[in-house]
Formats: C-alpha cells, sequence, structure tokens
C-alpha cells in the first residue's frame, strides 16, 4: 500500500511541475534579502517573528521596516511606498514564497528547537536579490530530513489522524 501511495505521489508532483524551480513572484515592493541578511547581517527573527504559540513565522508589518526607513533611503519611491503603508496602518500585500498545505501540521518553534535553519527549508535567501521558491515544500524533502536527523515520520506526526 505504501509504495501505491509514494508511485501515485511521485505521478502527480510530475503532473503538476513540483520538481520545477517556480519563477520570482513580484512583490508589491521591491525588497533585497542579500542587502538585508547578507550586507547588513539581519538575523531573520529580527524581521520575522515567531509570536506564540510558535506555528508561523510572522510577516513585518510595514511600523518594523520604517523603525530604519524613516531615516534610511527616505527619497525612494519603494521606501516612500512603504512609508504610505505605514502611515494608513494597512499591511504591504506582500506574496508568500512558500506556504504549508493546512493538513500538514508544522511548527517553526519546535524546528528551530531541534536546530534547524532558515536556509534549510528557505534556501540561500541571505544570497538573493529577488526570492523564489528553492526547495520543495513536499513531504518527500520533509521526511528525507526527518530520516536524516532521527525525527520521527510517523504520519500523524505531522498529519491529522482520520478515521
Amino acid at each position: 500500500m505504501r509504495v501505491a501511495v509514494l508511485v501515485l505521489g511521485v505521478v502527480v508532483a510530475a503532473w503538476i511541475g513540483l520538481g520545477q524551480t517556480p519563477t520570482p513572484r513580484e512583490q508589491p515592493i521591491p525588497y533585497s534579502h542579500k542587502h538585508h541578511a547578507g550586507t547588513l547581517q539581519l538575523q531573520c527573527t529580527f524581521c520575522h517573528e515567531n509570536k506564540e504559540p510558535g506555528e508561523l513565522m510572522g510577516i513585518p508589518a510595514a511600523a518594523k521596516c520604517m523603525g530604519c526607513h524613516k531615516s534610511v533611503k527616505t527619497d525612494s519611491p519603494h521606501i516612500q511606498k512603504l512609508a504610505e503603508f505605514n502611515e494608513q496602518k494597512r499591511p504591504v500585500p506582500w506574496v508568500r514564497i512558500y506556504q504549508i498545505p493546512s493538513y500538514v501540521f508544522f511548527s517553526h518553534k519546535a524546528h528551530l528547537a531541534a536546530g534547524a535553519t532558515c536556509a534549510e527549508c528557505h534556501g540561500a535567501v541571505a544570497e538573493r536579490e529577488v526570492l523564489r521558491r528553492e526547495v520543495p515544500v513536499n513531504m518527500g524533502t520533509c521526511m528525507e530530513c526527518h530520516q536524516k536527523r532521527k525525527a520521527s515520520n510517523d504520519c500523524t506526526f505531522c498529519h491529522e489522524q482520520r478515521n
């Protein structure tokens, strides 16, 4: 039975193109992780907070960005657009790059506590001007990592048990 499920998963993945590296998605405001995380050496958690209960890493509000940009590159039209979002207390409509399916239990907090790094799942973000999905978000990738780290690969470890 497991072999049939695995074969079906591979066929479906090939059919919908999950093995392909997607092209970068246009963002409402250009943002260089290479500059911020690479050159300036800001840690991921400086912008992406992990609020309780710890499942998600947050997308920073415009106010977070304006903490620096109230005095840095203020003449940039992109920073001026960011300032408008901040003044209007509106979220920047960032386009998600990675999203875990709703039927998967995933905790960033638990993975970070186990020693996983952001780059293991998100790629070399600190080297990228523009982000794209570099690491496949699929069961095979997760199971391979779990096996390597001797974490459980039991179905109900990551998925809701169904009757």
